[in-house]
């Protein structure tokens, strides 16, 4: 603590041109330059009285004391405020250096609390939608109910100020009766533990956009500085909160520039593929490509693999809605676009694994299967005259059955047929309602079965309602099973039920034209036998039918009758030295008694049961239905009638 000067000490600069000093006020000044606590202004008049100073030097120095005070009090005052400035300066710095909303809303609660030392501070926000302000950030607070407080207008101390875009104070809340109290305010400040408060407005222009507060948990009397201050901080936190508002506004605006530059950028090279995929096309018309040359520069547009189907070979669902919307349609993760031509479906484009197309790219699959079909159009009405040709050699085959062989290899080699291999006559026929359209049902027959038979190298002709067709064998040598796939085909590409009778193999037909009528006439009979047996839209050829195709088929195959009915059996028997025909046979000249049969074949009732076990198992779990027994007993009196006439030539 400094030394007090000595009442006996000079009081003035002895120096003439120096100013002259009270010696009373001496002491005090060094006090005052000293920064001296305010209690020990005290000691000076304390010091003259134990020294018996006059009654006039003691009031003396009591003047000297007080007015000394009051220059402290102003100096302090002083300090105070410029300390507040300072802060105010240093805050309104830190927050012009913000940039992000949501750090310059906490910056600015934090720096209100500690510029005027309270124990929580909180900031409200007006939303215009609502009608009310509610609470933005907060910094001390511990109540989840009061941190979600919304005020309406003239609602509690902040709903006042942001009604009326003053600052309100407020020493005691609970007690001041200037506020209107709501249930849901006063529970919110009682949870906080709030009594205190003190509440500015933020203003932009003339506009209060929010509320921002100081309180305390005691009572405390807010001082006017104090009041100015946090005005004095709303206002720069208002503009520091509008410009990161604009600041967030722009990067929002730049970025949905951003966002809408890529969009145009897509867009622009959308346009460009779908214009080079149209130039490619015009192209491929002009100088002829084919279908697959559509597919190929499909795919290397839109990046993917696409792939030309025939309606059979395409998911039905699918390409029914394509047809019917006329647009391209999503099938899973493929895309499938119909390909059709006065409501005759000639196939498909399908696009593989692209399950998000652009809308762009879907229309340039649509234009493609467009031009598809032209392309297919273009090539049925060129290849129209060799469907004439190719059904007039049909037509000769079958009614003029002695032509020139020769003849008939050159003009069937100049339409792609090879009338030397082993062919399949089949006879197809559309089984739609009669209220149709059964001209155009058969027209559209027609249409198909000759772009099968080109395809194929085969012919195609009309006759009797219906259509013939000559095509060489499958690979798998069964004509039951190309009666089934062609009656699939034709039935896919017409969307009405066909129903296709196959014949027998037909060697070599430009050797024995005569061999093409007669197995047409067995396929006619197939294709009936399937009608009358409620088979219509499917195929089939005699061997289906079991011992009928015996009665269906001109060949007449006993033999295979015999092997497709009883061949498993017979070759057990050989491999193995079992007489399961023969025990069969028994079994069912017994009357399909077990007894009996033991007794015609001298052999135990248990050696009967495990050889029919045994037939069971080969012949299948329903050998011994009335129609399957009839065919084996038909096919073991065959095979009796076929080993007799064997054994009687040998002899």
């Amino acid at each position: 603590m400094p030394t007090d000067p000595s009442p006996s000490a000079p009081a003035t600069d002895p120096s003439p041109s120096a100013p002259a000093t009270d010696p009373a006020e001496a002491p005090f000044l060094a006090l005052l330059a000293a920064d001296a606590p305010a209690e020990d202004y005290e000691r000076p008049v304390l010091r003259a009285r134990a020294e018996g100073a006059a009654p006039g030097r003691l009031a003396a120095l009591e003047r000297a004391k007080r007015q000394a005070l009051r220059i402290r009090t102003e100096l302090e005052g002083r300090r105070r405020r410029e300390a507040e400035l300072s802060a105010l300066y240093a805050t309104a710095h830190d927050l012009a250096g913000l940039r992000d909303l949501d750090a310059v809303l906490r910056a600015i609660v934090r720096r209100a609390r500690s510029l005027l030392g309270t124990e929580v501070a909180y900031l409200t926000l007006n939303d215009p939608a609502a009608g009310d302000t509610y609470m933005r950030v907060t910094d001390g607070s511990v109540s989840a109910r009061f941190q979600q407080l919304r005020l309406g207008m003239g609602e509690g101390l902040g709903g006042l100020v942001a009604q009326t875009a003053r600052p309100y104070v407020t020493d005691s809340y609970f007690h001041d009766e200037r506020f209107r109290h709501t249930g849901t305010i006063d529970a919110g400040v009682r949870d906080e533990g709030l009594v205190a408060i003190l509440g500015v407005p933020l203003m932009l222009g003339s506009g209060v956009i929010g509320v921002l507060f100081a309180a305390d948990r005691r009572e405390r009397v807010f001082e006017p500085g104090q009041i100015a201050l946090l005005a004095a901080h709303a206002a720069h936190a208002a503009v520091a909160l509008d410009t990161a508002r604009l600041l967030a506004e722009t990067r929002k605006a730049l970025t949905e520039l951003e966002a809408a530059n890529e969009i145009i950028r897509d867009r622009s090279a959308v346009i460009e593929r779908a214009s080079d995929i149209h130039d490619r096309l015009t192209e491929l018309v002009l100088r002829g490509g084919g279908v697959q040359d559509v597919a190929a520069a499909v795919a290397e547009v839109l990046h993917g693999e696409v792939e030309f189907t025939e309606p059979a070979d395409t998911p039905a669902a699918a390409l029914d809605r394509s047809r019917a919307d006329g647009h391209a349609v999503r099938d899973g993760a493929d895309w499938v676009a119909a390909v059709a031509a006065g409501g005759e479906v000639l196939g498909a484009l399908v696009l593989r694994g692209h399950p998000a197309l652009d809308p762009v790219d879907q229309r340039t699959l649509e234009r493609a299967a467009v031009v598809t079909s032209l392309l297919l159009l273009a090539r049925r009405t060129a290849g129209e005259a060799e469907q004439r040709v190719r059904g007039e050699l049909l037509d000769d085959l079958l009614d003029a059955s002695g032509r020139d062989p020769r003849l008939l290899r050159e003009r069937a080699a100049r339409v792609g047929a090879d009338l030397d291999a082993p062919q399949v006559v089949l006879a197809a026929r559309v089984d739609a309602p009669a209220a149709q359209d059964a001209a155009g049902d058969r027209r559209r027959l027609w249409s198909a079965a000759s772009h099968l038979a080109a395809t194929r190298h085969g012919l195609a002709a009309v006759r009797d309602g219906g259509a013939v067709l000559l095509l060489p064998l499958g690979p798998d040598g069964d004509p039951a099973r190309q009666a089934r796939e062609i009656a699939a085909r034709l039935g896919a590409a017409l969307h009405v039920p066909v129903t296709v009778g196959a014949s027998a193999p037909v060697p070599a037909p430009a050797g024995r034209p005569a061999a093409v009528a007669d197995a047409y006439a067995e396929a006619r009979r197939c294709r009936e036998a399937l009608r009358v047996l409620g088979r219509a839209g499917q195929g089939a050829a005699a061997a289906d039918f079991g011992f009928l195709g015996l009665l269906l088929a001109d060949t007449r195959d006993v033999d295979g009758f015999v092997r497709r009915t009883l061949g498993v059996v017979a070759d057990y028997d050989a491999r193995r030295g079992t007489e399961l025909l023969r025990t069969l046979q028994a079994y069912f000249a017994c009357g399909m008694s077990p007894g009996r049969t033991k007794d015609e074949l001298h052999v135990h009732v248990n050696t009967v049961a495990q050889r029919l076990e045994r037939v069971g198992r080969l012949l299948g779990p329903d050998w011994q239905s009335p129609a399957r027994a009839l065919e084996l007993q038909l096919a073991l009196r065959l095979h009796q009638l076929s080993s007799a006439v064997e054994h009687g030539s040998e002899r």
